[in-house]
Formats: C-alpha cells, structure tokens, sequence
C-alpha cells in the first residue's frame, strides 16, 4: 500500500507563567491536532504554581527556564532557541489554546500552498464559538486611533471595522498581521527578521513582527481551516492595571517606531500623551480596557475543544 511522505517534525512553544489548568488541556489536545511528530518546549517565564513541572513529566515536554519574566515575544525567542536546528516549522502558542483535531495539519497544508509566506494564523474562537478577529489589517494612525477612542463604546466603528475586517467572512488570505497567541512560522523567516522584538514585553508583538516580516518578503496568511480555541485573559485578570499599562506602551512603541523622523516628533508627542491618558483610563475601567466587543460572529461545526474567555 502506497504511503504519503513523512510529515516533518514541528516544534511547539507554549509561552507559560503559572498557567494553571489550562496547559494541561493545550497538551491533551495536541496528539489529535497532528498526524507527525510534535517536540514540545514550555518556555517558562518564572511560574509559581506547579503546572510546568507537571507537565514536564509528559513525554516529548521540555521545560526550559528563561531566567526571568523576559515576556512574550523574549519567551518565545527563547523556546524557538532550545528547538533543534533541523526542525524547520515551529507553532507558538499560548498556553490556555486547545486545538481542534488535525489543526496544526492544516497550517502546514496552507503552508505548502503558500511557499513565500513565513507565518500561518488558524480561525481562533472563543470557547463558546465567537470568532475573534485574529487577521488585521496593520494599525494605520487613523485607524489606530479611532479604534482606541471609540472602540470601547462604540464598537461597530469604521476605524475598528477596518482595522479588524469585521464585515469579512473567515476565509484563507494575506494579512498584516496574525494574532501571537497561536501561529505556525516557517523558522527560516522567524529567524531572519529576528524573531519577536523583545522590547515589547507584552502586545504588539506579533503586530510587530507582521509586518517585519512583510518588509522582509514573507506573507502572513490566515488559514481558518484550522482552528483553535482561545481561552485567553488570564494575565489581564490577574493583573488588570499593569496589563493597561503594558499595552498601552507596547502600542506607543509600535507607532513611534514607525513614524521616527525628526519632522514627526509632535505626532509621536500627541500619541504619547493621548495613549498615556488612556492606559490611566483603561486601568481604572475594566469596561475601556476590554476594548470593542467581538462582533457576534459563531463559525458551524463542533468546537475546537473542551472551554479552555475571550482572547
């Protein structure tokens, strides 16, 4: 009987900090969600509560300790690092995803239509089956600021609409950027644009790095034949006013960097103040801090998995 080709070991990182429960569903999902081998590193970033060493006694799970809370992005580069050289696709991942079966398959299906892409994002729900808007455009100055003055109240805005495409049916195409909490990248292009800037600590990061790695030549393409379920929030939860304040910086850092000539110095000033008067009001408003409600857009078919909360 004749047999396909082999499918190529994939590297997982799981960015984790006392993640809780929530690791142990993303593993237990893993064996259904590809067909080949997967080699699991957890990129602890200083967890207090036991679930890393857990599941560290899992078969095929290496813990590796960063040495601090490098954030995100530096988590990540640093799992990416522990992976060996060979090992030529890597999905990261956050730790409260459960994936539905054969998801991490179909990334690499997209990936094999799309030779000159250098990161995958799957369709990402919440755990009762709203889609989040995980493919957007890259933040222009007009959108990004419509968004975040009237995301919050008036979700149904031009800005957020376009920013977000949330008149767009789920559908495989480039994007500007892909969310971080789950994506597959081709290494090679993750590492020639240097991976996660690490100066984010936390959001904006993957923003980042879409469009690092479209000046680079490399696509990022949505791939909702995939699917995963996000959990997500719980470092908000546990931390809602310095999680305000993280992303409000991280997206200062983003616009500034992008706008760095010294004719735009009143622009990156305004921005600074502007964002700055909306991190005080996000962490004193959990209602200005969630930002535009997810339009109530449900995808048919079983759910991604068992509820792993809104990403």
């Amino acid at each position: 009987m004749a047999t396909g080709p082999t499918p190529p070991v994939v590297g997982l990182v799981a960015v984790t900090y006392s993640p809780g429960p929530a690791l142990a569903g993303l593993l237990d999902s893993l064996p259904a969600a590809y067909a080949g081998e997967l080699r699991v590193v957890l990129a602890d970033n200083g967890s207090t509560d036991g679930s890393v060493e857990q599941a560290a006694q899992r078969a095929g799970v290496r813990l590796v300790r960063t040495g601090g809370n490098l954030g995100y992005g530096g988590g990540a580069n640093a799992g990416v690092r522990a992976l060996e050289p060979g090992i030529d696709w890597v999905v990261i991942a956050n730790p409260d995803l459960v994936f539905a079966a054969g998801a991490i398959d179909r990334l690499l299906e997209c990936a094999d239509r799309h030779p000159a892409a250098g990161a995958f994002g799957p369709l990402i729900t919440t755990p009762d089956g709203v889609v989040y808007p995980s493919a957007r455009n890259l933040p222009s100055i007009a959108d990004g600021v419509g968004h975040a003055l009237c995301g919050w109240w008036w979700p149904t805005n031009p800005w957020t609409r376009r920013y977000r495409l949330d008149a767009q049916e789920p559908r495989e195409r480039i994007a500007g950027w892909l969310s971080g909490s789950c994506l597959l990248v081709r290494r090679r292009a993750f590492e020639q644009v240097g991976g996660f800037d690490e100066a984010y600590f936390m959001y904006f990061e993957d923003v980042d790095l879409g469009d690092r790695l479209a000046r680079a030549g490399w696509a990022n393409v949505y791939c909702p034949s995939a699917r995963v379920t996000h959990a997500g929030g719980h470092a908000t939860e546990r931390e809602p006013g310095p999680m305000a304040v993280a992303h409000h910086r991280s997206a200062y850092r983003y616009l500034a960097t992008r706008h760095p000539a010294r004719w735009q110095a009143p622009l990156r000033w305004a921005l600074k103040a502007g964002l700055g008067a909306r991190a005080l009001l996000a962490s004193r408003l959990h209602k200005v801090a969630a930002g535009a409600e997810l339009p109530d857009r449900h995808v048919p078919g079983p759910a991604a998995g068992p509820p792993a909360g809104q990403g």
